[in-house]
């Protein structure tokens, strides 16, 4: 992630490649689940969730990465080739006592 990518008191903050969401500290699991529609409706991202990026994002190798910032972990999901992608992150609460993330992915093309 870029050095520059700083939150400070907000809930998230994005350049072209990377988002960088303010979850709660490494106390407990965050539940982070990606979603490529068209997918079963029944199995979407939660609709009362808050978003807090919605935008383009470059997927220089066509994969979502999530990582925690002390690079302790890291989950790696693959959404299609490279190139741009729609991002929406969104949480069950915005700040820092987030606790779960959904990541619709959707190419503009489609």
């Amino acid at each position: 992630m870029p050095l520059s990518l700083a939150l400070d008191t907000a809930p998230a903050a994005s350049c072209d490649t990377h988002v960088a969401v303010r979850v709660r500290p490494q106390r407990g699991l965050i539940k982070v689940r990606p979603f490529t529609p068209p997918d079963d409706p029944q199995a979407g991202p939660d609709p009362e969730f808050a978003t807090v990026f919605d935008g383009p994002l470059l997927l220089p190798d066509g994969r979502i990465a999530v990582g925690d910032v002390e690079q302790l972990t890291r989950f790696v999901y693959r959404v299609g080739d490279r190139g741009q992608f729609n991002v929406r992150v969104a949480v069950n609460t915005p700040g820092p006592d987030a606790s779960a993330i959904d990541i619709v992915v959707t190419n503009p093309s489609n």
